[in-house]
């Protein structure tokens, strides 16, 4: 069998009607996928997508690519596997319609049999669309990997093999292995499946075989059970992963096809006394909810780039990603795995209800079963899926027919996998915006806008902790809760501990919370043992939903309140932990503090500039701070310093004299505020317990600044990207936060650039490069190889001599 990535040679450009001329303008373009055809469109205040999407436009794009299809192709199927095409894709081939996937987060394969002509070239099409169908930035195109597959017409299916472990005792482990085989000749075939598992180590320890008879055009499954000795157990803390090597076999013995599949050994269990508990063990969800867009790639997705991503959350504190609101990537996935991050696996932001003018609702009544088919079937090998997610605040979630739904969906993924548990994140303000008025004590049906549901919710403060409390929202969305494993509240901690005495078998996640609130959530998760973690909103900041965790200065010239919406030329969220580069934000420090992971306190300046200007946030912004004292500032000039700490004291230092002492707490947890005056010099904070120091951390004005470029990785694969961080920093490293220069990213050699960025969130400035103003004195050029070999990246700016990175690129992973 071949099965090979199927990336380069395509071109892109805008799909055009039957009758419509190109133009120069219209001419496709080469590309290699994955793709994002949206990422570099021109924005405009006047986008129909507006700040849904950052005021990207959508459009109708068209992908070509030729094939040579030799003659010893005839006696075998074609395929193509796309992991996913945002949205409503149609893929042709020589202009014949092969199959139409209208999921833009769904895989799915495209047979190409009967449309193949041998011994010439032919042509692939495929057709994306995206157009006001998405409440933040999708993307569009074929933004996920693609394979080609040439195979036996006895084959193993893609996500043929199933792994489960139902029996695990301390000195073995029960493997199930069940392989599905499909016979697409006119003849009955008896084949002979194969299986190995290898350990941790790579090595065997366990194997089976059997014979399986498949009838013409039809699959059979083949099954075994495997004892395994002395099971590695995978856990958030110990990610042990095994793999199952399937090989099928002709009668003769020759080779037919081949299958891998990691998986993980591991037990899960949940009750309202105990919580959640894997091997046994008590696991607190410290959760992060994500969009699937890597910032500067816009929506294309990347092995390395997804990996990378996990890292950094789980470095931060987090053990636990929640989808937001659709399928994790398989390269998301496999880096869970790896890392030991937990999953809650979304399946759709709508069912039946629109939320944006064309989404996926109107179809969903024909698809979902399809759909949940499609989510199942990438997730159930992975060890790091524990929950799924039928659905995120669900506008007819409380509705009879809603609570019909809720049943119908969380039965079809228990027939497809009974071994997760089942959540769905509701927000019983949103499923009851028709009776929100005066039904559950929200006050004025005319006050907070409906029509954006962000800016309602900002809007009623504490009122929403009324109203998701109330008789209204009990009653209304009791059975749509009561057909879950787990109950996923959003924004709705107010019913943490009403619903210990409603509902006692009630397990609860916080499955969406203001980041800004996180002390009083994690509190709750501490002391409610039926309530098992807390997902904030957000973990890594995202493209679209343009400025809703902004800060602005109200006394700005022409200033107008907007609610949670961005105005134009607002692209990120500016919610994120960590924004779109990878940079942690002080709020990832506070978060770390909170979860009890981080004994040293954090420093957290506001600039000096800023001093004493009035603001306006939303329940997803953080203070405008950063973790520096090099301000362009004038010495003298007045500045407030925030210190977090898990302390009853701090005590501020410059230069070894003592600024002041502030008690912890007196008005937000875990922090402590000095208002002091700015002088260049060392900064350091003393966080006290019981008269006891219990850690520091020292700040210190940069010397000498220059343009430092430096890859994280200095060796990188050929399939694989390379991120170079971009600072202006003196011979310690010391980062100047306020001399942002406009910096230009050249690349040399077997690699080009795939995406330049920084963590601003109002920019008009393009992710394609070459250049990039730096926001506080970073930002992060993305290098894609186009081969072994090595490349060189160069970066300049007017007034510092150019800095210079170097990768090594090695072959390519496979």
């Amino acid at each position: 069998m071949i099965r090979e990535p199927f990336l380069d040679g395509w071109t892109v450009g805008p799909k055009l009607g039957a009758f419509e001329a190109p133009t120069p303008e219209s001419a496709p373009k080469p590309v290699r996928l994955p793709h994002d055809a949206a990422r570099d469109l021109p924005r405009s205040a006047d986008s129909d997508q507006g700040v849904h999407t950052g005021y990207v436009p959508g459009g109708v794009f068209e992908y070509a690519k030729t094939i040579d299809v030799p003659e010893e192709w005839r006696d075998k199927t074609v395929r193509l596997e796309f992991e996913g095409v945002y949205r409503d894709a149609v893929v042709f081939l020589n202009g014949d319609a092969v199959v139409h996937e209208p999921n833009g987060y769904n895989a799915f394969e495209a047979v190409l049999d009967p449309y193949l002509r041998y011994g010439e070239q032919n042509r692939i099409t495929v057709e994306a669309r995206a157009h006001r169908d998405s409440r933040w930035y999708s993307g569009a195109g074929i933004y996920r990997p693609v394979h080609l597959v040439v195979a036996d017409p006895v084959h193993i299916p893609l996500d043929g093999t199933r792994v489960t472990t139902p029996d695990i005792d301390p000195d073995r482990a029960i493997v199930c292995v069940a392989t599905t085989v499909c016979n697409g000749s006119r003849h009955t075939r008896t084949r002979r499946l194969t299986w190995v598992v290898e350990g941790p180590d790579g090595s065997e320890v366990a194997a089976g075989a059997s014979p399986v008879t498949v009838l013409p055009g039809s699959d059979a499954v083949a099954r075994v059970r495997l004892a395994v000795d002395d099971p590695a157990l995978w856990s958030d803390t110990s990610p042990s992963l095994y793999r199952v090597r399937t090989t099928l076999a002709g009668e003769d013995g020759h080779l037919i096809d081949t299958d891998a599949v990691a998986f993980g050994i591991r037990r899960l269990q949940v009750d309202p006394r105990r919580g959640l508990r894997i091997n046994g063990e008590s696991v607190t969800l410290r959760g992060a909810c994500m969009h699937h867009d890597s910032g500067p790639l816009g929506a294309a997705t990347f092995a390395d780039a997804e990996d990378r991503r996990v890292r950094l959350l789980k470095a931060a504190g987090f053990n636990a990603l929640r989808s937001a609101h659709n399928p994790m990537s398989r390269a998301m996935l496999d880096a869970c795995d790896r890392h030991g991050v937990l999953v809650m696996d979304e399946l759709t932001d709508t069912w039946t209800r629109s939320k944006v003018a064309f989404d996926a609702a109107p179809g969903f009544a024909e698809r979902w079963r399809h759909d949940v088919e499609a989510l199942v079937a990438k997730d159930v090998n992975h060890p790091s899926v524990i929950m799924y997610s039928i659905g995120n605040e669900i506008l007819e979630l409380a509705t009879p027919a809603g609570s019909a739904w809720s049943r119908r969906l969380a039965d079809a993924v228990r027939e497809r996998d009974d071994t997760r548990l089942v959540t769905n994140g509701i927000n019983g303000i949103i499923a009851n915006l028709d009776r929100m008025g005066t039904d559950a004590g929200a006050g004025d049906a005319d006050g907070p806008d409906a029509s954006d549901p962000n800016t309602m919710m900002a809007a009623m403060g504490d009122m929403m902790a009324a109203a998701n409390a109330s008789e209204l929202v009990t009653q209304s969305t009791e059975e749509s809760a009561s057909v879950l494993d787990v109950v996923g509240f959003n924004y709705a901690e107010s019913r943490y501990e009403l619903d210990r005495e409603l509902f006692p078998n009630r397990v609860i996640v916080g499955s969406e919370t203001f980041p800004s609130r996180i002390e009083k959530m994690w509190e709750l998760v501490q002391r409610l043992d039926h309530v098992i973690g807390d997902f904030t909103w957000t973990g890594w900041d995202y493209l679209g939903e343009a400025g809703i965790g902004r800060v602005d200065y109200t006394d700005e010239p022409g200033y107008t309140p907007t609610g949670t919406a961005g105005l134009y030329p607002h692209l990120v969220a500016g919610c994120g932990d960590i924004d779109i580069t990878g940079h942690r934000r002080p709020v990832s420090y506070y978060r770390e503090i909170v979860f009890g992971l981080r004994t040293e306190p954090y420093l957290a300046v506001h600039p000096p500039r800023h001093h004493g200007r009035p603001t306006a946030t939303t329940p997803w912004s953080w203070d405008d701070s950063e973790s520096s004292w090099t301000w362009d500032a004038e010495p003298g000039a007045p500045v407030t310093v925030d210190v977090y700490a898990a302390a009853e004291e701090v005590e501020l230092q410059l230069d070894g004299r003592t600024v002041g002492i502030a008690a912890v707490g007196v008005e937000k947890a875990f922090r402590a505020r000095f208002e002091t005056e700015y002088r260049p010099g060392e900064l350091v904070a003393i966080a006290r317990a019981g008269g006891r120091e219990i850690g520091r951390m020292q700040l210190r004005t940069a010397g000498q600044i220059t343009l430092v470029a430096r890859a994280e990785e200095s060796e990188i694969a050929a399939d694989g990207l390379g991120f170079i961080g971009i600072e202006l920093a003196d011979a310690d490293g010391v980062v100047a936060s306020e001399a942002d220069r406009l910096v230009t990213v050249a690349v040399e050699g077997d690699a080009e650039l795939a995406g330049l960025g920084t963590g601003r969130i109002r920019t008009e400035e393009s992710f394609a490069g070459p250049s990039v103003t730096m926001y506080r004195g970073r930002a992060l050029a993305i290098v894609r190889p186009t081969g072994p070999g090595a490349a060189t990246v160069r970066v300049t700016a007017e007034g510092l001599s150019p800095a210079v990175a170097t990768l090594a690129i090695v072959g390519p992973r496979g």
